[in-house]
């Protein structure tokens, strides 16, 4: 009999031999009503019965087997992966003055420094009322524009025509060996240019008679710069005279601090501290004392020395650093030994600020963060599609998360996935990618393992 590869075809054979009873042989007369003759045809078309049966089963058995093994559907290949940790910046090393006393305050970074940078942000040597010298002269300043503002920078203000008594002024700060200008008897100038007079070379002679002029005696500016103390919550401040010359002129790093900002905040002060040269016709040629004006953003406001060991600075500085703003310092150094060691050590702590903010690398295009596998064998990797670096401060912690998506293809180049990393106020992100394809098995994996198929 010939068979079919088709089961259906061995299915249809054995429903026509049920059909029809085998041919008969011919009996012998004495064999035909037998027993013996029916039991043999029973048994031999149960035989040819049970052969078809057997023949249909291997034929079709396999058959079936192979086309559902072909076809079965594969489980996911299996994914492995972990997000690549990045290690903190090398905390900063912060270069404060060691002589002396210090405090600093920044501005435009809070989120990397801290909510109260802006306030005292770092300092050193306690913040016991120290003489202040010739900052008093910013005071002096701020207490006499309270009094007679002027309406911007470009407002020369009222007139001072400078009196006998001016003039004398000249000769008794000459021998106390305080900075003076000329202010012939009879000159005149504008509030403005004398208060540049007074604060860009420091002269002693034109602080108290400005203060004078514009509140009629000294006792009546003591008066007014002592409530003027008190009303910005000043308490730490004593101011004696307008000069600065009496060493019982003190304040505290943490008052300077606050009356830098005052003096930075007024447009007037802002202009002529910042200001490095100025001629005048009365005065003639003056320098700033601040020499360190433009040196590492440096933008002001006031030196003040008694000698040796008593160097004062009050500072200003703005520098770009990377953020989203610049950073806006505020400073103080009393005590310092001279004015080079000042200058030196206010430098070195704007380096060391500026040098804490830096780019952090955490991502190289390529890198292997995972994989996918299977059990026939083929795999694919997970990598970074791109490089990246992060902006930070110091050793602020970097965070890092990681989030995959299934893929469509399993072919290289899809991408299935990000990463991203936060220090900060900042964050990058980093698609994912899959390098190299999951191919699919073999016929013969599929054929010889059943177990894997169908899940």
């Amino acid at each position: 009999m010939t068979t079919s590869s088709d089961p259906s075809d061995g299915l249809a054979g054995l429903a026509e031999l049920l059909r029809q009873d085998p041919a008969p042989e011919a009996p012998s007369p004495t064999e035909r009503d037998s027993d013996e003759v029916r039991r043999r045809r029973r048994r031999r078309r149960i035989g040819l019965i049970i052969t078809a049966i057997v023949l249909v089963v291997l034929i079709a058995v396999p058959a079936g087997y192979a086309a559902w093994a072909l076809t079965a559907p594969l489980a996911s290949p299996i994914e492995t992966s972990q997000a690549p940790r990045v290690p903190p910046g090398e905390p900063v090393a912060l270069r404060l003055p060691s002589e002396g006393a210090s405090a600093i305050s920044v501005a435009g970074a809070d989120e990397y420094l801290g909510p109260d940078a802006a306030g005292i942000w770092a300092s050193s040597g306690g913040d016991e009322a120290r003489p202040i010298a010739s900052i008093s002269k910013l005071i002096t300043a701020l207490v006499v524009l309270d009094a007679k503002p002027l309406a911007g920078v470009d407002d020369p203000g009222p007139t001072i025509t400078f009196s006998e008594a001016d003039h004398d002024l000249y000769d008794t700060y000459y021998v106390q060996g305080a900075t003076i200008a000329a202010m012939p008897a009879g000159s005149s100038m504008s509030l403005h240019d004398a208060l540049a007079t007074m604060l860009i070379p420091s002269a002693s002679n034109y602080a108290e008679a400005v203060s004078t002029w514009a509140f009629g005696s000294q006792r009546a500016f003591l008066n007014a710069t002592r409530r003027w103390l008190e009303a910005n919550g000043l308490t730490g401040t004593t101011i004696v005279e307008p000069t600065g010359i009496s060493p019982r002129n003190m304040s505290t790093p943490a008052d300077l601090l606050a009356i830098g900002k005052l003096a930075a905040a007024n447009p007037v002060i802002a202009q002529i501290v910042a200001t490095r040269s100025l001629w005048l016709p009365v005065p003639g040629p003056m320098a700033n004392t601040n020499t360190l004006l433009g040196i590492d953003g440096v933008t002001g406001l006031k030196t003040g020395n008694l000698g040796e060991g008593s160097h004062n600075l009050v500072y200003t500085a703005t520098f770009e650093v990377g953020a989203a703003e610049p950073l806006r310092v505020t400073g103080v150094v009393l005590g310092g030994f001279s004015r080079d060691t000042v200058n030196t050590s206010v430098v070195a702590l704007l380096d060391s600020i500026r040098s804490g903010f830096h780019d952090i690398p955490v991502a190289t295009a390529g890198r292997d963060v995972g994989e996918y596998s299977t059990p026939w064998g083929s795999t694919a990797k997970i990598v970074l599609a791109e490089d990246a670096s992060i902006f930070t401060w110091s050793d602020t912690p970097i965070v890092v998360t990681m989030e995959t998506l299934p893929p469509e293809t399993y072919r290289d180049g899809e991408v299935v996935g990000s990463i991203t990393w936060t220090a900060g106020p900042q964050s990058t992100t980093v698609p994912l990618e899959i390098e190299g394809s999951i191919e699919d098995p073999e016929p013969w994996w599929r054929l010889t393992n059943p177990g894997e198929l169908g899940r």
